[in-house]
């Protein structure tokens, strides 16, 4: 859920298999609701809490959204023994590139920066 000055904005539950969407964890779910409901991609002032530790792409979402604080009861090892091993995406990222299973390889097109300076250049911009 996700709670500004004591009022619960909004809340999520998981949705990744009904929805068959990967990313529709708990608190992604909240915060897309959150966002919407305040009509800001920003959830400054916000505190996110769940009733796990947020997994990295959750943890992500919440930095993403800029909300102030998050706040959690089970922890990842909790979720571990009950089948959600979060722990080992913790541990990959410690890792360098190269000892991923998952290969992950930037390939050069000559205009790499070509999206970014599109970006810079538009006047009509919101930063983020």
């Amino acid at each position: 859920m996700v709670v500004r000055d004591g009022e619960v904005i909004a809340t999520g539950v998981n949705q990744v298999t009904p929805s068959l969407d990967p990313t529709a964890h708990a608190e992604v779910v909240a915060i897309r609701a959150a966002c919407q409901a305040l009509g800001d991609f920003r959830l400054t002032g916000c505190t996110l809490i769940s009733s796990c530790e947020p997994c990295p792409l959750c943890l992500s979402a919440a930095l993403w959204a800029r909300v102030d604080k998050v706040i959690y009861a089970a922890d990842r090892h909790d979720a571990a023994a009950a089948g959600f091993d979060d722990r080992e995406f913790y541990e990959l990222f410690g890792k360098p590139r190269t000892d991923w299973d998952l290969p992950v390889h930037q390939i050069s097109t000559g205009e790499d920066n070509a999206p970014f300076t599109a970006w810079l250049s538009l006047a009509t911009r919101i930063d983020y």
